[in-house]
């Protein structure tokens, strides 16, 4: 746990959001300034989450994105946060991130998710089985993926070239226990997607930490909780950006996907009671407002999770918005 005497280590996850009225190329053009602005924040890290077939986001192609991102920074690492094994071969995650590694020493991370980050019908465009298989080969595929990264063995009949001993830095994710259960047993770090599945942080921070199994490359447990953050320069001009993230939550309450909405006056006006009662859950752990308020939550959740870390989202309708947020955080993160 970070002491309260110390800053909390922030990071960056970008889901790469597309605005209404907006289109993929602007999306990634603020998603290179993010990062770019992020690095001179003095964020620790920058991550890409995968999705498919969503209009709002342009995140698909995460290798790829990474990519692009590392060539055009100098020093802040950049990673998955995360790739869906069950979507891929894992020998073929492996060359991606091994060539990403040898391009960029030192810079590459890679976390990865069990879930489809996505639907049905793109999950078999995908070549994804649909039956159970694919989650409950997710140890195995980790597993596989670890040792195409790990130093070469001798005779191994398949290789990743490049891959085989860059030791790309794993990391588990996960919004239920089972992912804790993993990395804690396997001795990797460990972030929790608090941002949009809160209910079960604590129980899986505490089951991550009291199992954990030392290893050579993770000595003692690392937990990053992932969660909305959003600052401006009060409480109510934060709310009034957020809105646009609960618009897009209540999307996903009615099974409607799309890019991502301008901010509201009211967002009670556009949702039944019962609609609200489930974005508020979704977003239970979100950290909105001023500099003040905000430095309160971010304090808050690590004294009550034990987190080593936070990695942070927070999208806005005006990129301005969420620029100028990232630099209000940074400074939420300093105790003093």
């Amino acid at each position: 746990m970070i002491p309260a005497s110390e800053p909390i280590p922030l990071s960056v996850l970008d889901l790469v959001p597309i605005a209404e009225g907006g289109d993929a190329a602007t999306a990634l053009k603020h998603a290179l300034e993010l990062a770019r602005h992020a690095e001179r924040c003095g964020y620790r890290r920058y991550w890409l989450a995968e999705h498919h077939n969503m209009d709002g986001l342009a995140c698909s192609a995460t290798a790829v994105l990474i990519a692009h991102i590392a060539a055009h920074t100098r020093t802040i690492r950049i990673g998955a946060g995360g790739i869906m094994l069950p979507n891929h071969a894992p020998l073929v995650v492996a060359e991606q991130f091994g060539t990403l590694a040898t391009l960029h020493p030192g810079r590459i991370e890679l976390s990865l998710g069990r879930a489809p980050g996505t639907d049905r019908a793109t999950m078999r465009a995908l070549r994804r089985s649909l039956d159970s298989r694919g989650e409950d080969a997710f140890p195995e595929d980790v597993a596989e993926l670890i040792g195409y990264l790990d130093e070469a063995r001798p005779g191994a009949p398949v290789r990743a070239l490049p891959g085989q001993g860059t030791q790309v830095p794993i990391w588990l994710l996960g919004s239920s226990l089972h992912g804790a259960q993993l990395a804690a047993w396997l001795g990797r770090p460990y972030a929790f997607a608090a941002h949009f599945a809160p209910d079960l942080l604590e129980q899986a921070a505490e089951i991550y930490r009291s199992t954990f199994r030392p290893s050579p490359v993770c000595p003692r447990p690392h937990l990053m909780v992932g969660t909305q953050v959003l600052v401006a320069d009060s409480d109510a001009a934060a709310q009034r950006l957020f809105t646009s993230t609960q618009q897009r939550f209540l999307g996903m309450v009615r099974n409607q996907r799309g890019p991502l909405p301008p901010p509201v006056d009211s967002f009670d006006a556009l949702c039944s009671p019962q609609e609200r009662r489930q974005v508020d859950r979704m977003l239970a752990e979100a950290i909105v407002g001023a500099p003040h308020t905000v430095r309160a939550g971010l304090r808050a959740l690590v004294e009550r999770t034990q987190a080593d870390e936070i990695i942070l989202t927070g999208a806005t309708f005006d990129p301005a918005a969420r620029l100028r947020s990232l630099e209000l955080a940074i400074g939420c993160a300093d105790p003093s």
